[in-house]
């Protein structure tokens, strides 16, 4: 099926074994009941399964006998290693942080135990294939296997893990102690999940977010700082960055030397940034047409006014990327496409037909319990979001620290990146469910069908220079979904790869582990994904560097640093702002 077929593609209602008995069961129980104790439909994936399985014998049976036969080859081979040989097994191993004490590879027992585990992990995505789900199931299904795999993993329990071993040796017994503590603290007040980062030292504000500027603007919704300049001159064009408002804006600020913001003003930039207020109950009724107006249009307003520029460069990460790109057409539609010099979007989706993970927790049925769940207060609480994101990637965000915390007893790390992933907002109800709606199920911004205060947003009409960036390991915007839009837009485009995921994909200074593919399309003649990549330029170095130079050149000349604030805009406060610190 080709991209516009797929788009094309009314949303599917889930059909097929397990479904009629799964809903049979939820009717005896309240909607509203639903909503609360499982909004994801995990409950009746299960049940799915498990029926699945019953009405496939012939296909679990040859499950189980594959499963056995491996097993049988991994003992022999386990064998074969007691007496010093060094054959592969089986199963092929990948990196996992879980398994990186040598003790995995070195003994022949631990040896044994992870290859027979990595082989019942296989088996276990071999059962969810056989129970013949429809397509929304099966993933649900494969990411429950996943988090069960992980849950099953020998690395969770002291016996089963040799760095914890060799450490409650090493400490005579203490380790063991202090990490039973940790995890009584866990289940007590972090939803019974180890603490992936010890954020005492990562203060918002001073370690993080402390690139030196002013508030220079706040309504109802968001604040907008101004960053001092750091150069004797600046770009005549200045930058006004629109963060995503499902986290706090400093992803995009964190410690210094890895702050894209910093960057961009140390070199020669005239830089703005939004940073959304974390909503309550009040903002029940906030939708995205408030975030567009009260945020990217309204920033517009007061940098232009700031700085006296008629046009400006527009800087979107993820939704803040999308909000961008919408602002964009919205301005194209009135007429006023001019004030827009230039789009920046990193790992944004501006295309919803293949979103990735993410499309396991987003059907109509969910984005319905979630509606229910939401009006009860008013907000989607920041723990459904945090949690969410962490099951896409258990293995890394949970079940990573379990062996470290727990049973090793040593204290999270302190990086930027996970204390600014712990630092979750809420997500309006209004905003939320028609985001959900509008653009995962319904895919209208693709489709040429979006409208938004009273306009028809057509993102061909948008034809501004755009630099877009992916992350080749990107979950939340898959980079092939996310070159979509070099097809969509109505301007030159250039898109570059970068090594990374999600977020350390963009927060990507220039460093020796640095590396991005580079290449420009354009248009409607935009090759696919795969093509691009065969033909683009692998670079070894960050992608801020070509972005530093395409920026440039589209920032017109040099001049003195305008002030910060103005008569009409006079700065009310030291950067990062109230907002971001939950005290406006």
């Amino acid at each position: 099926m080709t991209v516009e077929q797929h788009r094309s593609q009314p949303p599917t209602v889930p059909t097929g074994p397990g479904v009629d008995l799964a809903r049979a069961l939820e009717s005896v129980v309240p909607a509203e009941v639903l909503a609360e104790v499982d909004p994801a439909l995990w409950g009746r994936t299960v049940v799915q399964v498990a029926q699945g399985l019953a009405t496939h014998p012939a296909d679990v049976g040859r499950v189980v006998a594959g499963h056995a036969a491996l097993a049988a080859r991994i003992g022999t081979a386990t064998v074969a290693r007691v007496f010093g040989s060094s054959a592969d097994g089986p199963v092929p191993i990948e990196k996992d942080g879980r398994f990186k004490d040598p003790t995995w590879e070195e003994n022949p027992a631990y040896w044994g135990l992870r290859q027979q585990y990595l082989a019942l992990v296989a088996t276990l995505h071999d059962l969810v294939d056989a129970a013949g789900l429809d397509e929304s199931s099966h993933e649900r299904a494969l990411l429950l296997a996943d988090v069960l795999s992980s849950v099953l993993s020998p690395t969770n329990l002291l016996p089963g893990n040799p760095s914890a071993l060799k450490r409650a040796f090493e400490t005579g017994g203490s380790s063991v102690v202090s990490g039973f503590r940790q995890m009584l603290d866990d289940l007590a007040t972090n939803q019974g999940r180890p603490q992936q980062v010890d954020r005492t030292s990562l203060r918002v504000g001073q370690e993080l977010a402390a690139t030196p500027g002013k508030v220079v603007y706040r309504n109802r919704l968001m604040e907008l700082i101004q960053f001092e300049a750091q150069t004797d001159e600046v770009h005549e064009i200045p930058i006004l960055v629109s963060p995503p408002w499902i986290n706090k804006y400093y992803v995009m600020d964190l410690a210094p030397g890895r702050s894209f913001l910093e960057w961009a003003v140390q070199h020669g930039h005239t830089v703005f940034v939004i940073s959304y207020r974390d909503p309550d109950e009040s903002m029940a009724d906030t939708g995205l047409d408030d975030y567009l107006e009260l945020g990217d249009l309204a920033a517009l307003d007061v940098v232009q006014e700031i700085t006296g520029a008629e046009t400006v460069n527009l800087v979107g990460l993820c939704l803040g990327g999308l909000m961008a790109t919408i602002a964009t057409a919205m301005l194209t539609a009135r007429g006023e496409g001019e004030r827009i010099n230039s789009l920046t979007l990193q790992n944004t989706l501006l295309d919803y037909s293949d979103p990735g993970p993410v499309a396991s927790f987003v059907d109509p049925e969910i984005v319905e319990r979630l509606e229910r769940k939401m009006a009860k207060t008013g907000y989607l609480p920041s723990e459904s979001m945090a949690g969410t994101f962490d099951l896409l990637r258990a293995n890394d965000l949970i079940f990573n620290y379990v062996g470290p915390n727990w049973l090793e007893g040593k204290a999270p790390p302190a990086f930027d990146i996970l204390a600014w992933n712990a630092d979750s907002t809420r997500m309006p109800a209004k905003m939320h469910a028609f985001y959900l709606r509008h653009f995962y199920l319904q895919n209208e911004l693709a489709r040429g069908e979006l409208e938004l205060l009273g306009e028809h947003l057509s993102l061909k009409a948008i034809t501004n220079d755009t630099f877009i960036v992916g992350a080749v390991n990107d979950h939340i915007a898959p980079w092939k979904t996310s070159f979509t839009s070099t097809g969509l837009l109505g301007g030159d485009v250039t898109f570059t790869l970068s090594n990374g995921g999600h977020i350390a994909g963009v927060v990507n200074p220039p460093g020796k582990k640095a590396k991005h593919w580079i290449g420009t399309v354009g248009g409607s003649s935009a090759p696919d994904a795969e093509t691009w990549l065969q033909r683009a330029s692998e670079v070894q170095g960050s992608w801020w560097e070509p972005w530093r130079d395409w920026i440039g050149e589209r920032a017109g000349g040099m001049r003195t640093p305008p002030s910060v604030g103005s008569e009409a805009h006079p700065p009310l406060g030291d950067a990062p702002g109230s907002y971001v610190l939950g005290t406006g």
